[in-house]
């Protein structure tokens, strides 16, 4: 009975041994493959990209000042409108300044009339000198009255310009067009020639943005741009995602800034609608003129070993390998990989949180999507265009 046992619970064990043998390989063939999202690389033309910020100028901005001292009689127009040139702003009151007009007409006129005995008297002395009718000392002595009374009378004439001058300085109109900001100074208030301000009023027909490009930059890519090229840019404001206003380079400084290094330019917008204001903070970016083909990949797919970046491509069998990478200019989600990368090669898209190298693979081919970058200057103009049409 005991022998009997015995050879039973070798026979339990051989079959519990046999058994565990084979779990392994069936293990290894009921685990399926992990699914990777896997995608071939892009080629595409890009140009270099470099950003600066801004505080945008208007071209023309005046702080009004009256010309004359007095009291505000009238405030002509409403804050914050837009204002032409010549538009009536302020109207001092002009009664001192019209009766001083008044009065040197006044004197002109007296001026004139003894202006004109004088020079009769003149006359007939020289008449009477040549028959020796009148002594010489008398002769000279008209020639002279004439000659101050000519000088008297061109004196008043250049006050009455001069007040007249003062009358029409009474009435403040507008020296440039733009839009006006609030009146600081309300009717019934004096005003000092010269030291009150009245108001401000600036440009929008376009506005300018002054940026600094450093020396090393601007040497090495656009040392051949000038202001008469109208070299392309772009720019944004604060809040927005994407660059939608259009301009162009219309001055380059005449030297570098030996303090900085640095050489100042300014580029101009074209305000198409009042969505431009002085003072605003913008980016600006400007392509460099060489368009070179570069890989380009999601920056997500490329991860950080040390000192090393790295991408996973899909080698033999679906096993992930290691590739060493050197990377460039962001555009948008994508990067561009200077050196590690061909055309052929294809990525994990989503790079080394999931999986490493040495790892197989599932492989799910997927799109890399550059639909809505901004390479080069030429595909922004486009999209420009396209996105016009649509509306």
């Amino acid at each position: 009975m005991r022998k009997y046992f015995m050879t039973a619970m070798m026979a339990v064990t051989t079959l519990t041994l046999i058994g565990c043998g084979e779990t392994p390989s069936q293990a290894a063939t009921q685990h399926p493959l992990q699914p990777i999202d896997v995608a071939q690389v892009l080629v595409k033309p890009v140009q270099k990209w470099y950003t600066y910020t801004t505080r945008l100028e208007a071209p023309e901005q005046v702080s009004l000042m009256p010309r004359v001292s007095g009291v505000i009689d009238q405030v002509s127009f409403h804050e914050g409108d837009h204002v032409e040139q010549g538009d009536l702003l302020f109207k001092i009151d002009d009664r001192p300044f019209a009766a001083v007009v008044a009065g040197l007409k006044a004197q002109v006129q007296s001026s004139e009339a003894s202006l004109q005995q004088v020079r009769s008297e003149a006359q007939r002395a020289s008449r009477l000198i040549k028959k020796k009718a009148i002594s010489t000392e008398l002769a000279e002595s008209r020639a002279s009255a004439l000659t101050q009374g000519e000088a008297q009378l061109a004196a008043l004439k250049a006050q009455l310009v001069a007040a007249q001058l003062d009358l029409d300085f009474a009435t403040i109109r507008s020296p440039i067009d733009g839009v006006i900001s609030r009146t600081n100074v309300t009717r019934g208030n004096n005003i000092l020639a010269g030291q009150t301000v009245l108001t401000s009023i600036v440009s929008n027909k376009s506005m300018y943005g002054y940026f600094d490009v450093d020396e090393r930059t601007w040497n090495s890519s656009f040392n051949d741009v000038t202001a008469a090229s109208k070299q392309k840019v772009v720019m944004q404001k604060v809040g927005q995602k994407d660059f939608p206003y259009r301009g162009y380079i219309n001055f380059i400084d005449n030297r570098i800034n030996a303090a900085t290094g640095t050489l100042r330019v300014r580029a101009v917008f074209e305000a198409q609608d009042e969505s431009l204001r002085a003072g605003s903070f913008a980016r600006i970016r400007l392509a460099a003129n060489d368009i070179t083909e570069q890989v380009v990949i999601p920056d997500r797919a490329i991860g950080t070993d040390l000192n090393n970046r790295f991408v996973l491509i899909v080698g033999e069998d679906n096993v992930l390998q290691y590739k060493q990478v050197e990377v460039g200019d962001r555009y948008g989600k994508l990067r561009v990989i200077t050196s590690g990368l061909t055309a052929s090669d294809t990525i994990a898209v989503n790079g080394p949180a999931r999986v490493g190298p040495g790892m197989p693979i599932e492989p799910n081919l997927v799109t890399i999507d550059s639909s809505d970058i901004t390479f080069t200057l030429s595909s922004l103009d486009e999209s420009l265009t396209a996105s016009t049409k649509e509306l």
